[in-house]
This record gives structure tokens, sequence and C-alpha cells, in this order.
């Protein structure tokens, strides 16, 4: 997201149940939890069409647990009235709720990409093609995929459709995480970099 002008939000492709789409990690004194949110679905539902199951408290649970594990780390206070807000509002779809968290950081990370739903813009195709169909409705000349893209993205298209292909080698950093004397917990929210590291989260992405 860093690294890209417009970052499309793929909201109608289908929900991954047990998927990053409505849990992340943080850490805790034991090493690290899940965060969930509940959701009913049903198969081959869409993103954009999965509810949020709200006769469970999910919202005042998930921050409890944030104060819990971060209210003593050194840069909680600056976010954690919007995120309580943000977390402990009524929401009836899953994801509405997604991106309002995603645009919440990228206020806090500085992150400047236009953000655009693919719901909106009625492009078809399959796959590779869809997304290729994607980066041109948006004016786009190349496409920026993670390392598992090259499992199953059919490279030769994009060059076809003028556009460049390019794999994103992330590399984890290492920070001061809360609760020291445990191991370092990678591929945890975004939350957690900001909590203990505040606006120099923006340089470690």
């Amino acid at each position: 997201m860093k690294r890209c002008d417009v970052f499309i939000a793929l909201d109608d492709v289908q929900f991954q149940k047990n998927g990053l789409q409505n849990r992340n990690k943080i850490k805790n004194a034991n090493g690290w939890q899940w965060l969930t949110v509940p959701v009913k679905h049903r198969l081959e539902q869409s993103i954009n069409e999965v509810e949020i199951n709200a006769r469970q408290r999910w919202g005042q649970k998930h921050w409890n647990a944030l104060k819990t594990n971060y209210s003593k780390a050194e840069y909680f206070s600056p976010y954690a009235a919007e995120l309580e807000a943000l977390l402990t509002s009524s929401w009836n779809k899953l994801c509405p709720l997604n991106m309002a968290l995603t645009e919440w950081a990228f206020k806090h990370l500085a992150l400047t990409p236009k953000i655009v739903y693919s719901s909106e813009l009625e492009v078809g195709g399959e796959s590779t093609d869809r997304l290729v169909n994607l980066c041109k409705a948006v004016g786009g000349d190349c496409y920026l995929s993670g390392p598992g893209g090259r499992r199953y993205l059919r490279e030769e298209a994009f060059p076809q459709a003028g556009l460049t292909l390019e794999y994103q080698q992330f590399e984890h950093p290492t920070y001061p995480q809360m609760f020291p004397k445990s191991d370092f917990v990678p591929y945890t929210s975004i939350v957690d970099a900001l909590f203990c590291c505040g606006p120099k989260a923006r340089h470690l992405i």
C-alpha cells in the first residue's frame, strides 16, 4: 500500500473462512492471540455481502484485549480513542468495518493511495485477466503482487496488456514489542507496530 498510487479493494471476490478477512493477530503475554470478528456467511459469498454477527459483543471484547495487552505501550494513548470508537461502533457488514480500519491505518501511517472498490469498476474476466482489467480500468501501468502470485499468475498477460508486473519481496522488520521476555511475534496487526513505535511505524514498513 505504501508503494502504490491506487489501492483496489477486492470487495467482490469470494470470502475466505478462517482467513485474514475477519481476523488478525496481536501479541500477548503468552505469545499471541487472534482477534476475530464473528460473521454470518454462506458458501461462495462475496466479501461485500458478508454480515457481522451482531449478537456477539465482539467490539468491546477486542478493545478490552487491546487495552489489556497494549495499555502500557509507549504510543497507546495517541491512537486509543479513535480505535476504540471504530471497534465499538455498530457495524452490520464486514467490508465497511475492514475499510474503515484500513483508512484509519492509512492516516496514521501517512499513506495516501487512492482507494477504489473492485465492485464499483464493473470489470469482467477471471483470475489474471481480471487483475489486468482492473489495472487498466484505473489507468495503472504496473501491478504489485505478493510473492504468492508466482504460483498462479499468468505473467505473460501483463506485458501483453502494456503493464509491468512486480513481485514484492517483504522482509519482516523487528522492533521493540510488548512483553520483551518472549520471542518477537511477526505478522501481527499493524496496531502492534503503531502502539509500540508510533510515527516510526511508517518507516518500518
